[in-house]
């Protein structure tokens, strides 16, 4: 990517930023519940009035709509996102201390959708119309309508309850505690991109290098490995970007259930107590990480086909 064109689509970025701040500004500034007596109830307070329009005043509440957001704009520009009513902490360590466990969760459950997804797609793609295909593609059609928190459910019942292998709490300590959410979205995640990898692969064995190839004598599973996988990769990639930065956002449902300590369930938390700085700053993340994955999953087109690169430079 030319340095002209980065510089853009950073500018762009800092552009989507301030407006999304400003709706999800808004957004919280104009939603019900007060979060100056959630404080007070989560600290085991009950405020008198007095109490609530001293402290109000205090935190700035009573100011009027653009003075309250320029200056969490201005905070926020230099890395303070306020601190939390609820926790009592900054939101940028709130943050930073579920991110390392919603990572661990993200590449785990990526390593596992990849481990089904591509040789099952690859699989059903070489077999096309027979019996494994259909079997493959039944199973990915039940997996694409079974809802997340069903799935969690089943597997929490089943391994956690009956056959007792995983805590029905997890944590984020080791690979045995963090294995079934992982384990919860990779199935959802490995049906849909077991269809897109067969969709890919068979539009790419169409194509007359491959018919060349084989007239050549050239071995199946090198045309298919060497060739085709490669070639199949470039629609694939933005579908994963988008797969990791929903799952680095946090996955609400699943943490729930799971009671995993990461960003979505730290989310849903703060709605439910309408910690208003916490969702606020958890938003302005979530949208950072998805534009930040969508310029890197555009400079990777490049590196992944050269046909991507020819084209830049002959712009």
């Amino acid at each position: 990517m030319k340095k002209k064109k980065l510089a853009l689509r950073l500018a762009q970025i800092l552009v989507v930023l301030v407006g999304i701040s400003f709706v999800t500004f808004l957004l919280t500034y104009l939603s019900p519940g007060d979060p100056v007596r959630n404080m007070y109830t989560a600290a085991g307070i009950m405020p008198t009035e007095e109490l609530v329009a001293e402290t109000r005043e205090e935190l700035g509440l009573n100011d009027p709509l653009p003075t309250q957001y320029l200056r969490w704009l201005r905070n926020c520009l230099r890395g303070d996102f306020g601190k939390s009513y609820t926790l009592n902490k900054p939101v940028t360590e709130l943050l930073l201390g579920r991110l390392w466990p919603t990572v661990k969760l993200t590449l785990l459950s990526v390593g596992l959708m990849l481990l089904l997804a591509v040789p099952l797609g690859m699989l059903s793609a070489v077999y096309k119309d027979r019996w494994i295909d259909y079997l493959v593609r039944g199973l990915t059609f039940v997996g694409c309508a079974m809802p997340n928190f069903w799935v969690g459910l089943l597997l929490m019942l089943a391994f956690c309850v009956h056959i007792k292998v995983f805590p029905v709490i997890s944590s984020a300590g080791d690979l045995r505690s963090i294995f079934l959410p992982a384990l919860t979205l990779a199935l959802a995640m490995s049906s849909k991109y077991t269809r897109q990898v067969r969709t890919a692969v068979l539009e790419e064995m169409n194509q007359d290098y491959v018919v060349g190839a084989r007239a050549r004598g050239v071995r199946e599973s090198v045309i298919l490995w060497r060739n085709v996988f490669p070639n199949a990769l470039l629609p694939l990639i933005t579908m994963f970007g988008l797969s990791v930065g929903s799952l680095l956002g946090g996955t609400s449902v699943v943490e729930v259930i799971f009671s995993y300590p990461g960003l979505g369930n730290l989310a849903v938390s703060a709605i439910t107590s309408s910690d208003y700085n916490l969702i606020q700053g958890y938003v302005l993340w979530l949208a950072l990480i998805y534009m930040v994955i969508n310029l890197l999953v555009d400079a990777s087109y490049g590196a992944v086909d050269p046909r991507m690169r020819a084209k830049e430079q002959i712009r």
